[in-house]
């Protein structure tokens, strides 16, 4: 089992932000992670920084923690440049970033170039077609290819990702075409759980959905020759019917991440505290987690 954190990128870098990447690797998460959105929620009167430049000055100030984005997706990025973004992160980094990417949603990214949302057919099409195209421009040194949404000429990538073959992938899926996805694309597995249980389900329904999910998974490998085990399966908290109750103390967190690891999570991710938000959590309390939790469960 693995903890590690998700900081929101709405703290100014020579004022807060640099502080709390430093700090996270102080605090031994395996990795701190970033939303990739234009906004967010509650946040989207508020400060809000971009997650690529974000994670390149993250990336020069830590040499250990792992850094990613939970989630990429296709609503505002294409993946020729997302693709050069990336191997430039990979290599700034020596090696330390993994993508975490997703369908999207119909959030603010959804329109805010100006374009109608997407019906969920398009972007469980255009997931599909994004992750395989940014697949092959990690890969190779040229590429070219013309599909129904996205295209490339050519695109050039050298000298490619310091990580061989390519950096990972965490793939965001709980619906059958992501699953094939994740078991075809992925290094690992994301979930917050199932959504229709955060306002009025329990704990106890939380973890019966997600070991469903892990099953569907297990399918979709065996359909894709592979072996679940080879996935890492990541657990992006806050989201669940449990909310924050996980940070209240240390012993309620390894009770969660107990339940958890024994459904087959290999990765648990908290949200670095944010006062008067949903995140709201006593700052003492989520770092004796970070430096005790995972011993204490063994």
């Amino acid at each position: 089992m693995r903890l590690s954190t998700v900081i929101l990128p709405i703290d100014r870098w020579h004022e807060e932000g640099r502080r709390k990447w430093r700090h996270a690797e102080e605090l031994g998460f395996h990795a701190a992670y970033t939303y990739d959105h234009l906004s967010w929620r509650a946040f989207r009167d508020g400060p809000w920084f971009g997650a690529v430049p974000t994670l390149t000055a993250a990336a020069a100030v830590t040499e250990r923690l792992r850094l990613g984005t939970l989630v990429t997706s296709p609503n505002f990025r294409h993946p020729v440049t997302l693709a050069k973004d990336l191997i430039t992160l990979d290599d700034v980094s020596g090696g330390r970033i993994t993508l975490g990417i997703g369908a999207g949603g119909n959030g603010f990214d959804a329109t805010a170039l100006g374009q109608e949302a997407w019906t969920p057919r398009e972007r469980a099409d255009r997931f599909g077609e994004f992750v395989s195209l940014l697949d092959r421009l990690l890969t190779e040194d040229a590429v070219t290819e013309r599909g129904t949404f996205y295209a490339a000429d050519e695109a050039r990538n050298i000298p490619g990702c310091v990580q061989r073959p390519r950096l990972p992938f965490a793939v965001a899926a709980t619906g059958p075409r992501g699953m094939r996805l994740a078991a075809r694309y992925g290094q690992g597995w994301v979930t917050t759980g199932d959504p229709k249980l955060y306002e009025d389900g329990t704990p106890e329904q939380s973890v019966a959905a997600l070991a469903g999910q892990i099953e569907k998974l297990s399918k979709a490998c065996v359909e894709a020759g592979r072996d679940v085990a080879d996935l890492d399966k990541i657990l992006l908290t806050g989201f669940t019917p449990d909310r924050n109750r996980p940070l209240e103390s240390v012993d309620a967190f390894v009770d969660f991440a107990g339940r958890h690891r024994e459904l087959g999570f290999t990765e648990i991710v908290v949200h670095w505290p944010i006062p008067d938000s949903d995140f709201a959590a006593d700052q003492a309390v989520f770092e004796s987690i970070a430096t005790e939790a995972l011993a204490r469960l063994g």
